[in-house]
């Protein structure tokens, strides 16, 4: 952050300084066990928590004062709501940083999509940090909170400002571009993912152009040449677009996409200049297109495509709980993508898993432990049931289907010709560890999914710590 004495502070936000006028440094932070030296503490009072009880252990963490709705021991800028007054100083703070950047460059990208944000978010951030000193969002802290904290994070050595945005309703993207108004804006699809929330994919459609509606002319949208309402946002906005994808008509073109038998895709990526094969150390085909995303909106601020393959090879993991692979030391191989789940998502995360099984060959199992994909509205029943009918489609050996919310997965795999055992049904995370533990066998690989909610996590760590 821009370094502010507190009086500042209390001046940009509406609030009253109480203390001394000390100089913030730092990030701001919300939870107090995070603090860091010369940083602010935002304390929210919550149902069951009162943030402002927590402020001695912020200050003994390294911060310095208290942003809050009333006084502490501590220095504290008192205000009517901290929310709020965390947007102020962040659009504050990032006027400041463009002022000091000039004439020097400086981009704030905005990330937004159905599904894929925060993986093309890591690989983005990845590329950039390798050219120049980029601030990033931590995991999918997306929303009115996480985007102003990420903000804050910038300073005037800061090159690159990476913001992942998500939306669970018309406007709210709208809201997010006025705290920290993109140059470049990557929209990655429109998908079903919080389908019941916004009614229609068309909805969906017009939240997330928002984030291209918010760009300058001298601003880029990188759009997706292969999902159809990505690419009628062009309609949108008059600053210059940039196409990525399998069509053929892309600035970016992604084609000749293959497998190790790791399920690790490799591909080549395509410019009107140069071209170059790329091979990711991430899991799955779907993270071609995520990577490509990434590869295109880099190339919109100005790296060239051999830079960007060179850093993209390079990753080797994404956020927490997103399609990780670890090898038990029996032999049995556990996916942990129990972060989230949606329709699109899940079905990617199963096309992995089955690209592995057949890479790995005969004697290989493939077991899906999936769970319950949430707000997904009235076409819930449905899509849970073309899931289970997937799994059967791809050969995956055993489906274990948790919780009743998931029961149609199990209902269309039997539908679709799972017989006897083939789907399973459990009640809850203890009967589905349970079930694992007496029937997985080393060589075994084993995919866990389902929506956050769900806490499908607790199975991964269950699996994992059985055997070292």
């Amino acid at each position: 952050m821009i370094p502010m004495r507190l009086s500042e502070i209390a001046s940009v936000v509406g609030g009253t300084l109480e203390g001394d006028d000390v100089t913030v440094a730092g990030p701001a932070v919300v939870d107090s066990r995070l603090a860091e030296p010369g940083g602010l503490f935002a304390a929210f009072v919550g149902e069951h928590v009162d943030g402002h009880e927590y402020a001695a252990q912020a200050i003994d963490g390294g911060a310095v004062a208290v942003l809050g709705t009333r006084p502490t021991e501590f220095p504290t800028v008192v205000v009517d709501d901290v929310q709020l007054a965390l947007q102020a100083l962040a659009r504050t703070v990032l006027t400041q940083v463009r002022a000091q950047r000039a004439p020097n460059p400086f981009s704030v990208i905005g990330i937004t999509g159905s599904q894929g944000k925060t993986t093309a978010k890591d690989l983005l951030s990845a590329v950039l940090a390798d050219a120049a000193p980029t601030v990033a969002t931590h995991g999918s802290f997306n929303n009115e909170l996480g985007l102003p904290l990420t903000v804050l994070r910038a300073s005037g050595e800061t090159r690159f400002l990476v913001l992942e945005m998500g939306a669970r309703g018309k406007g709210h993207l709208r809201e997010l571009c006025e705290i920290a108004q993109p140059d470049v804006s990557l929209v990655l699809n429109v998908g079903k993912a919080h389908i019941g929330e916004f009614g229609t994919q068309a909805d969906i459609a017009e939240a997330k152009g928002e984030l291209v509606e918010a760009l300058t002319d001298e601003g880029v949208a990188v759009l997706n040449a292969d999902d159809a309402r990505v690419s009628a946002m062009r309609e949108r906005t008059k600053a210059r677009v940039l196409t990525f994808g399998e069509d053929h008509t892309s600035d970016v073109l992604m084609r000749d996409v293959s497998l190790d038998d790791l399920g690790r895709p490799a591909f080549t990526l395509a410019t009107p200049d140069a071209e170059a094969r790329v091979a990711l150390r991430l899991v799955g085909e779907h993270q071609a297109i995520n990577a490509t995303a990434a590869a295109a909106t880099a190339i919109a601020v100005g790296l060239p495509l051999d830079k960007v393959v060179l850093s993209l090879e390079r990753v080797e993991g994404l956020s927490k709980w997103r399609m990780e692979v670890h090898e038990r030391g029996d032999g049995v191989t556990v996916i942990n993508d129990a972060y989230n789940a949606n329709p699109d998502s899940m079905r990617a995360a199963l096309k992995a898993l089955a690209a592995i099984g057949r890479a790995r060959g005969e004697g290989t199992r493939t077991v899906a432990v999936l769970g319950e994909m949430r707000e997904l509205g009235e076409s819930s029943r449905d899509e849970h049931d073309a899931i289970g009918r997937l799994a059967v489609r791809l050969d995956i050996h055993q489906l274990v289907v948790i919780g009743e919310p998931a029961r149609p997965m199990h209902l269309g795999a039997y539908l679709e010709g799972s017989w006897g055992e083939e789907s399973v049904f459990v009640r809850d995370n203890d009967e589905a560890l349970a079930w694992l533990r007496e029937h997985i066998a080393p060589g075994d690989v084993v995919l866990v999914k389902a929506s956050r909610g769900a806490q499908l996590d607790q199975v991964a760590d269950g699996l994992l710590g059985d055997v070292s």
